[in-house]
């Protein structure tokens, strides 16, 4: 089992500063990745900044957006960013990528709501085409790799698309024994289409281990028009033994990596996660 950490992109009005320093102390700190949470309806750092941002500031630690919203990009500018940010870093980026589902998060003029998870199959489709350099114009210097993608979401076309275009599958941030199936389900749809070896699964959780208070605020409000039942189901450690309890459940579900997204962008709190992890799990 892994242990990563998430970036504060989307803690409500960030200072944006804070997230190189941040990066530099995850890595310091030894985590196994550092993630995003994607949002533009929202007071804080768009995905790609603060990713390269991270990759700007750090040399070893992976990099994860978990989830970008795809739809909602023209998608060559998205492959060409991600590239880019992928060799900026030296080859350290996921792309993680979800459909969205908020009318709000679809800015740009030509890409609504509607038919999003067509266009995020074609989307993927379409990364690999220019990462590999097909195209009268190529848009990415040569040696550009095929960036890892995760899928994340509950839909039915979920798995189908994280089969044939992903590397695996990344859960919300909802309990264990809610995300269980859809990890089963991820496993099951790899074996039965054929794919070599095991996807890559990746869980999510909120922590706020100094303020608790501002911390439970802040994802009240990220979430605070989602369905009633989803908001109250989110999952947010506030304490070493909620940490290492839900590290141990994902460990039985058999999940790789489990990712912590902080919920105050206050800098000690790499600090504090790192001691509530402790020994229990790896995090490099």
């Amino acid at each position: 089992m892994h242990i990563g950490i998430g970036l504060p992109n989307q803690v409500r009005n960030v200072t944006p500063s804070i997230i190189p320093r941040w990066a530099l102390s995850a890595e310091t700190a030894e985590f196994s990745t550092l993630a995003t949470i994607g949002r533009y309806a929202y007071p804080g750092v768009i995905d790609t900044v603060a990713l390269g941002a991270a990759a700007g500031a750090t040399t070893k630690i992976n990099l994860l957006s978990a989830v970008l919203l795809a739809p909602t990009w023209p998608a060559a500018l998205l492959a060409k960013e991600i590239a880019g940010i992928d060799g900026v870093s030296g080859g350290r980026l996921t792309l993680g990528v979800g459909v969205g589902s908020r009318q709000e998060e679809f800015v740009t003029p030509g890409l609504g709501l509607a038919e999003r998870g067509r266009r995020l199959e074609s989307d993927l489709e379409l990364y690999r085409k220019l990462w590999s350099g097909q195209g009268t114009n190529p848009i990415v210097p040569e040696g550009t790799r095929q960036v890892p993608v995760l899928v994340g979401g509950y839909s039915a076309r979920t798995m189908p698309r994280m089969v044939r275009w992903g590397d695996g599958y990344i859960g919300g941030a909802l309990p264990p024994a809610v995300t269980a199936p859809a990890f089963a389900d991820a496993k099951r749809a790899w074996q039965e289409a054929g794919r070599p070896g095991n996807p890559r699964l990746v869980a999510l959780a909120y922590f706020a281990l100094g303020d608790t208070e501002i911390g439970l605020a802040n994802i009240h409000h990220f979430y605070q028009h989602a369905p009633d039942h989803i908001a109250k189901m989110v999952v947010a450690c506030t304490s070493r033994s909620s940490v290492q309890q839900l590290i141990e459940d994902y460990t039985r579900i058999g999940v790789d990596e489990v990712v912590f997204i902080p919920a105050v962008a206050d800098l000690d709190e790499v600090t504090r996660l790192a001691d509530a992890v402790g020994s229990s799990a790896q995090r490099d």
